[in-house]
């Protein structure tokens, strides 16, 4: 794709195009007196003229639908968009404001990078803004970016790609090095697709690619997403919190703020509760209910698996569309062909941020790679800065098999995951939705509770990888899955799963209604979860996990 002609916005017909008609109001102040070198006070003077604005970014307040969101513009037409002192002063301000006011931060970096006539005075402003960022981020606000094009150097480098979401114009390039100063240093071309951001995007590093006409329209969404309030539970008095500056300004970080009392023994949906020998165990015994039907009825083993590798069984995208209240999905290493699905979205009426693997088809093979795991940690780190509770959605045939998965590290990639989940300070839901074979699926489960669909499974191998080390053949896999306990009511006696939402007799079979029981179960376990004070929880979450395993 090319990028030789810039078609971008400037900065102005950009806000104009995102926010609400007549509502942005600016930030910005007089830049201070020129500089002494007249060749530069020159083509300041020419890009003051030639733009109609006075410096390379503008800062303002706007309303997005409604909702109050601080923006920082690049101006190409201003010297390239290069940042100076007094460009980096005025970014850093509007970030602390932001910060001060409590508002959403959305970053619209075009840039060539440092201004070179400031020399290395005006690169170690790149710090400056970097720490206002990383104040805002702190303080579990919002800082939104969409990269245009093109977006290089030590801009791109520091606070272009620190948005917590990172968007991209369609064909934009985006990079270190330009490809003239690399071709200079390095006596060769640079690849043309390396720096465009769909390449970004395909190794996950780049959420979303949307062009600038639709980019209010997904802001709109994440703002929703991101600015909705959890339910409040029966009997809980609301905190007692200061008025922000903005009286309508919606609440970000919500997780992160609730602290409640002990909730031991609320198991949604008629969850009985543990035995004495259970009684120092915080949370709910597994509510296990028939998988297949009845109450006591259990599937054969050998037949969920056989049934979770149907081609019409829903996966993770389809029980999202058919259970989210607000939706935004996310780009993934592999794009929509890949094995990874990332999204926010509204479940219950609680914000979640989802990260879940897509089941393979009889068309698209999905292995699970090792540029998925780090999407995944990448996806987890981003719930915790946000405040937000983690849905992970475990289906999957395993984690590829390969030289070149041996090469990307990929069993060091399941251990950092597993390690990353059990570390959050943010509450983590697992749903094992169908298959569950080997790492990749055990590297989404370290959870505070784990739901499973009635034919859902979890084994070290597929039964036909089990039997053949067993065995030396293929021959034996039936026996092999009902020999190793990987059904889901098994998994309940073992620790692992907490509630089992039956298959009636099959979610191929009724996809419409087995998404809907799911999507019940998941929003009684986001209650749950949400009500419950981080240090209980995460207390309750090492329990759990130092007892996986032991029979109940």
């Amino acid at each position: 794709m090319s990028t030789g002609a810039r078609t971008s916005p400037t900065a102005h017909q950009l806000i104009g195009l995102l926010v609400d008609q007549g509502s942005f109001r600016s930030w910005d102040e007089p830049v201070p007196g020129p500089p002494a070198d007249p060749d530069y006070r020159a083509s300041l003077d020419r890009a003051r003229g030639r733009t109609g604005v006075d410096e390379a970014v503008l800062t303002g307040l706007g309303l997005i639908d409604g909702r109050p969101v601080a923006l920082i513009a690049s101006e190409f037409g201003f010297l390239g968009g290069s940042i100076g002192v007094a460009t980096a002063e005025r970014v850093t301000r509007a970030v602390e404001r932001a910060t001060l006011e409590r508002l959403p931060l959305l970053a619209l970096p075009v840039s060539g990078g440092t201004r070179m006539q400031e020399g290395s005075a005006a690169f170690l402003c790149m710090l400056r803004i970097t720490a206002a960022v990383q104040a805002h981020r702190a303080a579990g606000l919002p800082y939104l970016t969409y990269l245009r094009n093109p977006t290089m150097g030590g801009v791109f480098a520091s606070w272009g790609t620190l948005g917590q979401l990172v968007f991209a114009e369609p064909g934009a390039r985006l990079g270190f090095l330009g490809p003239r100063v690399y071709e200079e240093l390095r006596g060769v071309e640079l690849p043309a697709d390396v720096q465009l951001a769909e390449t970004l995007a395909g190794h996950g590093l780049v959420d979303a690619v949307v062009p600038p006409q639709e980019l209010r329209e997904l802001l709109r969404r994440t703002l929703a997403v991101l600015g909705t309030a959890p339910p409040a539970s029966p009997g809980d008095t609301p905190p007692q919190e200061e008025t922000p500056p903005h009286g309508d300004t919606p609440s970000y970080g919500h997780t992160r703020a609730r602290s409640h009392g002990d909730t031991r023994g609320n198991a949604p949906h008629g969850g009985t509760r543990g035995n004495a020998d259970d009684a120092d165990v915080p949370g709910p015994a597994a509510d296990v209910q028939g998988p297949a039907g009845g109450p006591d009825e259990e599937p054969d083993a050998w037949d969920s698996v056989r049934r979770t590798r149907r081609p019409d069984r829903p996966g993770t995208r389809e029980l999202l569309r058919r259970t989210a209240g607000e939706l935004v999905l996310l780009d993934a290493p592999g794009g929509r062909g890949g094995a990874l699905v990332r999204a926010l979205a509204v479940l219950g009426g609680h914000p979640v941020l989802v990260v879940g693997q897509q089941r393979q088809d009889t068309e698209h093979e999905r292995p699970f790679t090792a540029a998925d795991l780090r999407a995944v940690r990448r996806t987890a780190r981003l719930a915790e800065q946000l405040g937000l509770p983690l849905l992970t959605v475990v289906d999957t045939a395993g984690a590829e098999l390969s030289a070149q998965a041996e090469r990307d590290g990929i069993a060091v990639e399941i251990a950092h995951c597993l390690t990353t989940l059990l570390a959050l300070r943010t509450p983590v839901l697992a749903v094992l939705l169908g298959q569950g074979s080997g790492g990749g699926a055990l590297a989404l489960l370290p959870a505070d509770r784990v739901l499973a669909a009635g034919h859902a499974w979890l084994a070290p191998l597929p039964p036909e990888g089990a039997s053949a080390i067993v065995h030396r053949d293929g021959d034996h896999a039936a026996e092999l899955a009902r020999a190793q306990g990987i059904g889901a009511r098994r998994l309940a006696e073992v620790g692992l799963v907490d509630e089992v939402v039956p298959e009636l007799p099959d979610a191929a079979e009724e996809p419409e209604a087995f998404c809907e029981r799911m999507g019940t179960a998941i929003a009684a376990a986001l209650d749950a979860l949400a009500i419950t004070g981080e240090a209980e929880r995460l207390a309750s979450r090492a329990t759990r996990h130092r007892r996986l395993g032991d029979v109940r």
